[in-house]
């Protein structure tokens, strides 16, 4: 990463706030176009293993499959499965009060089921993602988050918008693109267009990104906002993702 000049007489110290993470293209495709059980994909049919119960909401209604991550097609990252299927499921329904959710990791890939006649399409009239995405993934870093609690640094005694404003606008756009994390991502800090809920819960100080889908073209969640998933690092490394859970907002 090359720092701009009005960030060079920082650079060793945002050095120290560096972090991996797995950035996200995600492109929306035709219904004519059917991807593996087992891709990474937003939407669409997941893996699911003969005999695995799929996953269901309170009223026995299906969940939808939210996003689908095979680790095996993304490039490494500390900490996070080298292999395997990560999953998150929301209800097609009452998604927004955040109160179910399901992540599943299967850890092999065995024989699957095919039919999934029970997910009818009135189930994604009211679901935030209109359509399949396929994923191509590309490791990146970055050092620092706008709004991610873990970024308290002091640009000579001025916090990151005070700092900002003393900039010329091109500048100011340039220095969103280096701390703004927007965009679908796993790991690194992580965007919200109110306030990072790990602040407000001592509980959560070591808890990080787990996954992260924004808004885009076919992706809506409220009015532009975002949702993330976080863990503790600890059930990170040692794969307890039922310990996730879900966050979203928007403006």
């Amino acid at each position: 990463m090359i720092f701009p000049d009005y960030l060079k007489e920082f650079e060793s110290d945002l050095l120290k706030y560096k972090l991996d993470y797995i950035k996200i293209d995600a492109k929306p495709i035709e219904k004519e176009t059917i991807l593996d059980f087992i891709q990474s994909k937003f939407l669409g049919k997941p893996y699911l293993p003969i005999g695995f119960e799929y996953p269901k909401d309170n009223s026995g209604k299906p969940m939808i499959l939210l996003a689908q991550l095979n680790f095996s097609e993304i490039p490494r990252l500390e900490n996070y499965p080298e292999k395997g299927i990560l999953q998150f499921y929301i209800p097609s329904e009452d998604w927004y009060d955040m109160a179910e959710f399901k992540v599943i990791y299967h850890a092999e890939i065995n024989d699957n089921e095919t039919n999934f006649d029970f997910l009818t399409e009135d189930l994604y009239e009211d679901f935030p993602v209109y359509c399949e995405h396929i994923l191509s993934f590309s490791k990146e870093e970055e050092y620092g988050g706008t709004e991610d609690f873990r970024f308290d640094y002091s640009f000579n005694d001025l916090d990151y918008w005070e700092f900002q404003e003393n900039l010329n606008k091109s500048q100011q756009e340039e220095m969103d693109k280096f701390f703004y994390n927007t965009g679908h991502k796993i790991g690194g800090y992580a965007f919200f267009t109110q306030s990072d809920p790990r602040d407000y819960n001592k509980n959560a100080k070591n808890d990080v990104l787990l996954f992260q889908m924004d808004t885009d073209e076919e992706i809506m969640f409220g009015d532009s906002g975002v949702a993330n998933f976080f863990i503790n690092e600890d059930d990170l490394i040692n794969k307890r993702f039922k310990k996730a859970y879900f966050n979203w907002d928007c403006c």
